[in-house]
């Protein structure tokens, strides 16, 4: 093992200098400051915020970061001029005390240099990839056909459930979710996916053979997470999902901690900024582990507890995935919610039913708006169901905490005194079994559980 652990370190290692050799270029140092103004094309999806437009344009070699007027319209695969003033990105602090390393941030996402407030004028459309294209402009029908007859704050809801679409939700609303710990609902969590996943495999069980079935499975997979943004929580579940139907035709056993390492293997040998800069890299991990080490010895514990709606197993996910994410959630944000147990355990039994719900309202939208008014009343109900949940706990004194900013040595050390303990339980402990059973998934009714974050 020591060995291993040396060689992966000395590789990310080299893997990350690699990677800064494209963090300076000459010829925009020399122009910081200054106005420039360049052509480029639209390369993701635009980020629409409550007051701006962020564009990630491609010149040339460099990745560039363009915020714009929010009611203007722009579609990836558009080339534009861009008329504004070259600047490096800049640490801010947050509402909650913590330095933001925004640059990190954004050199994850491949972008070292950005142009805000910019003039952005289209000079030509469709230059992008053609599948990229289509699907983007089937997600924009989709939502135009849902936002006709769900309103607003639901099919803000409904849209971040589905598609990760955060920004309908508004401030407010997002710091209620985010003050009751179901924040990751809204951003495409890992059992989100899962979900979709399995919805998908369920309805080409009885259509196709099985190599069949997996090959469509992982298309769907890819084309879901070209469609939602390939956030790293998104990514990081559909390796997962992948390798567990490639390996259900070998009739192999799925060790689930070898799939999550090597998951994050591929991503950051991919990029490697994503283990410092990327909190959703980190929490998505981080969740996932406590899932695998932790669930299963909570379920164990927790028998006396009926098993309504799956209320035993949200119980110990929500306990282990807390247990797991609270060092970086308060180093890196500095709240933590005391509730978030309660509440998950009362609103991700609706998730399942509220995205389905959502799917069927806006395809049926797309195709008989008047018959989608009738479908979307069960949409609407399963939505509002969770905002009241949401919003009255929020309601509840000390909700969530805030705690002052941190060291960073607290991370390390509160992870390594748990792994310690962990180990020392799981190797003296009778029942070690219900610890380590977490560890393979044998199964492909399992297959949501390997992504339940």
């Amino acid at each position: 093992y020591g060995a291993v652990i040396f060689v992966g370190l000395a590789t990310g290692i080299l893997r990350l200098e690699i990677a800064s050799w494209s963090e300076v270029l000459l010829q925009y140092e020399t122009r910081l400051g200054k106005a420039v103004a360049v052509t480029g094309t639209i390369v993701r999806e635009p980020d629409e915020r409550e007051q701006l437009t962020h564009l990630y344009v491609q010149v040339e070699d460099e990745l560039l970061l363009v915020t714009t007027d929010r009611f203007q319209q722009f579609s990836y695969g558009d080339v534009v001029t861009v008329s504004g003033t070259l600047e490096k990105p800049e640490p801010f602090m947050t509402d909650l005390g913590r330095t933001f390393n925004y640059p990190g941030y954004l050199r994850a996402r491949g972008v070292n240099y950005v142009l805000p407030f910019s003039d952005v004028e289209v000079t030509e459309q469709g230059a992008g990839n053609i599948i990229l294209t289509k699907l983007f402009a089937f997600k924009r029908t989709f939502m135009d056909a849902l936002e006709q007859v769900v309103e607003e704050p639901m099919v803000g809801l409904g849209e971040g459930l589905l598609l990760g679409v955060k920004r309908a939700l508004g401030s407010e609303l997002e710091t209620v979710f985010r003050q009751t710990g179901i924040i990751h609902i809204v951003v495409l969590s890992g059992y989100n996916v899962m979900l979709v996943v399995a919805f998908v495999m369920y309805l080409l069980g009885s259509l196709l053979p099985r190599r069949w079935q997996v090959g469509f499975g992982i298309v769907a997979i890819t084309l879901f997470a070209l469609l939602v943004g390939l956030g790293a929580t998104v990514v990081r579940a559909s390796l997962m999902a992948g390798i567990l139907l490639v390996l259900s035709l070998t009739g192999r056993t799925y060790f689930v901690i070898r799939a999550l390492v090597l998951a994050g293997a591929i991503m950051l040998i991919a990029n490697p900024y994503l283990l410092a800069f990327d909190v959703g890299f980190q929490l998505s991990f981080m969740a996932t582990l406590g899932l695998i080490l932790l669930a299963p010895a909570i379920i164990a514990r927790i028998t006396w507890l009926p098993d309504w709606f799956g209320a035993r197993e949200f119980l110990a996910a929500t306990v282990a995935t807390q247990i797991f994410v609270a060092p970086i959630l308060l180093y890196q944000i500095g709240e933590f919610s005391l509730i978030a147990v309660i509440v998950n355990v009362l609103v991700l039994p609706m998730v399942p039913i509220a995205m389905l719900l959502t799917f069927i309202t806006g395809f049926v939208g797309m195709l008989a708006p008047a018959m989608a008014m009738y479908v979307s009343v069960l949409a609407d109900l399963s939505l509002r169901y969770i905002i009241v949940v949401a919003t009255q706990f929020a309601t509840v004194p000390y909700a969530s905490v805030v705690v002052p900013p941190l060291p960073f040595f607290t991370v390390p050390l509160a992870y390594g005194l748990g792994f310690a303990y962990w180990w020392y339980r799981s190797s003296w402990s009778i029942e070690s079994d219900d610890v380590l059973a977490g560890w393979t998934i044998v199964s492909e009714s399992d297959i949501k559980t390997a992504g339940r974050s």
